[in-house]
């Protein structure tokens, strides 16, 4: 999320001052390319792992802060969610035992994470997208307590005037809006760093931008968002939604979005992205400069562009320009944002040894990748990787489609090594991390993969939360044995652990594919749906989703029994019985029963801020008590703790 030493009060003479910092920056950068004081000849890499926390249930646990101060290492730092951790990786030179030293580290950090997440009850979980959130859990009462976060939610919220509206296309469908930026936190990622000179960046940013798309279609990892099953990476998909700050009139005229993978290739320096992003794109967040860069150089000392890197953090395109400070010299990075946390270290490394090998292999083998790869295509790779993964198809520098798994396997894992060799990484390492992505692509089990084939064997009439938290579950159990993913066993239902974590809200188990009527519909059309559906209640709501009635079997038995007038003349409002008594999702299933029994009601409405979301009946509840009855014959025991 970048800085956190930002102005909370930002008014229209604050944010001129920090234009005028900002493009001030601007030319500072611009002077230093053309002096030639940018380091030069030198490849670093590094890496930000970021992690999910989780309690014994699968759940979000927001006690990143907590963490913190438990683990006292600076390389550690707050993302958007409490349910989230990130850590910054020490940079180290691109060769020798580089790879095997980042997996180290990342282990070592994981570790210590993990004995701090302990201390709290918890546990870290490396996944691109964790399966049992829900979007009760993406709140202020979540949020991160630091004044950029909050400062950059409201920017964003008032740029787009209005709530966040997503709408994303897999197995499943997922229409959804939310009223604030925390969607931002339902990803999390390993996110590559690549030092390059400033003569070379164009043409490494344009690699960087053609080899994102298979590098992704292996490393997939992230395919269910809410309960429903989406792209093979919907982080993709989700992300550039979660802070798209346009509103209508913006997407009519076709303006970008802040995430985004480009229109074209670069064909000036990396100043050219940075005045792209500045034009294109609103101050969202600033802060008070007191560096005049341009004096800085003009006495000599390299300044340290913190308006340019600030602004540069709120936009997030896929593989992000980035300036940076590094033991006195100044240097530019290729972040590339697109690869998922997990399944596993060694996962991670080996998606990071195709990445870093490729760029090492084209670089030297296609000089200028954008006369061998039209910009279109390569956009056009990165979403169907995002949406397909292994199973892709992706435009090479042949001009022709070849399905991902076999292009990795015959062409770019063979050139990967050729770059980690010309590099000087160990032999030992290049058969570990490249061995692994063979295994992983030869058997077609990425982690996106092993989850939809594992939610395909679970059975069908197990609730979306015993799903998705056996799934959660039983990643962290393999995660935890260190396996790499195309070794990993399918997940079964019986790992979310006892009956009843699966029933303790009604969110867990309500109907929310509810068949519904408006005041103003003939009462003939209620009959029928409750006839077709085999439905004893039928919620009424408005044009706006506000739930406003109920009608129920016994209210057109009434009508029938009145034999006044024909069906087709009375409406639904005439019947209904208006204000329902409804719950919130988040409502305990024992207070439920307590209030069918007390008001004595068959159907309770779910509401949530004024909108129908769901509904409990008493069939539910029977099913319910039906789990718990065929518990109880298949283990008695483990019946009576869980009662």
């Amino acid at each position: 999320m970048g800085e956190h030493n930002v102005e909370t009060g930002f008014d229209e003479e604050k944010l001129r001052r920090f234009s005028r910092a900002l493009l001030s920056d601007l030319r500072a950068l611009e002077t230093m390319l053309e002096q030639g004081r940018i380091e030069h000849g030198r490849r670093r890499i590094g890496a930000e792992q970021e992690m999910f926390l989780v309690d014994d249930r699968g759940r979000p646990s927001p006690c990143a802060l907590e963490m913190l101060d438990w683990i006292g290492d600076p390389r550690f730092t707050t993302e958007l969610a409490r349910f989230n951790l990130e850590a910054n990786l020490t940079p180290q030179p691109f060769g020798g035992s580089c790879l095997r030293d980042l997996e180290e580290e990342v282990t070592e950090l994981l570790a210590r994470a993990t004995d701090a997440a302990s201390v709290q009850g918890s546990h870290v979980l490396l996944t691109g997208i964790l399966p049992t959130l829900l979007q009760g859990d993406l709140g202020f009462d979540n949020m991160t307590p630091n004044p950029r976060y909050f400062m950059l939610n409201d920017a964003m919220v008032r740029a787009r005037n209005g709530a966040f509206e997503f709408s994303i296309k897999g197995v499943d469908e997922l229409v959804a809006t939310h009223d604030n930026v925390m969607l931002e936190a339902c990803n999390t990622s390993f996110q590559l760093h690549f030092q390059v000179g400033a003569e070379e960046f164009a043409r490494l940013y344009n690699l960087a931008q053609a080899i994102t798309a298979p590098v992704l279609a292996c490393a997939v990892n992230s395919p269910v968002l809410l309960g429903r099953r989406l792209w093979h990476e919907t982080r993709v998909a989700l992300f550039q939604q979660s802070v798209d700050t346009r509103s209508q009139l913006h997407h009519q005229r076709g303006q970008r979005s802040r995430v985004h993978f480009g229109d074209h290739w670069l064909e000036g320096s990396v100043a050219d992205l940075f005045r792209e992003d500045i034009a294109r794109f609103r101050i969202m967040i600033g802060a008070d400069i007191e560096e005049d860069s341009e004096l800085a150089l003009a006495e000599g000392r390299l300044p340290e562009l913190r308006a340019l890197r600030l602004h540069n953090g709120t936009i997030y395109r896929w593989n992000r320009p980035c300036f940076g400070m590094h033991e006195g010299h100044a240097h530019l990075r290729i972040e590339n944002r697109v690869l998922p946390a997990g399944p596993t270290v060694l996962d991670e490394i080996a998606n990071a040894a195709l990445f870093y090998g490729l760029m090492a292999a084209l670089s030297e083998d296609h000089p200028d990748i954008t006369e061998d790869l039209d910009f279109d295509d390569a956009k056009a790779n990165f979403v169907a990787a995002a949406r397909s993964g292994l199973k892709a198809q992706l435009t090479w520098l042949d001009g022709r489609e070849h399905p991902a798994s076999r292009l990795l396997a015959r062409e770019l894992l063979p050139l990967a090594r050729q770059g980690l060799t010309h590099a000087g990484i160990t032999s030992e390492d290049q058969d570990r991390y490249l061995g692994t992505l063979e295994q992983r692509i030869d058997r077609h089990r990425t982690g996106a993969q092993w989850a939809f084939d594992s939610l395909a064997k679970m059975p069908k009439a197990a609730t979306s939360d015993e799903r998705m938290r056996s799934l959660t579950l039983a990643t962290l159990k393999r995660q935890a044995s260190g396996a790499p993913i195309h070794e990993w066993t399918l997940a079964a239902l019986a790992e979310a652990g006892g009956w009843r974590e699966s029933y303790r809200n009604v969110s867990q188990f309500m109907t929310t594919d509810v068949f519904t009527v408006r005041p103003e519909d003939i009462v003939d059309l209620a009959a029928n749906l409750m006839d077709w559906g085999r439905l004893r209640h039928v919620p009424v709501e408005d044009d706006e989703g506000r739930l406003v009635g109920l009608v129920s079997h016994r209210s057109l038995l009434r009508l029938i029994a009145r034999g006044d007038r024909s069906n087709d003349q009375v409406t639904v409002r005439e019947i209904m019985k208006r204000d329902p008594v409804s719950i919130p999702p988040d409502t305990p299933t024992l207070r439920a029963i307590d209030i069918m029994r007390r008001e004595q009601v068959g159907c309770l409405p779910v509401v949530e801020k004024g909108k129908l979301v769901g509904v409990v009946t008493e069939a539910d509840l029977i099913r319910v008590a039906g789990e718990l009855l065929e518990q109880h014959l298949s283990d008695p025991e483990e019946a009576a703790c869980e009662e």
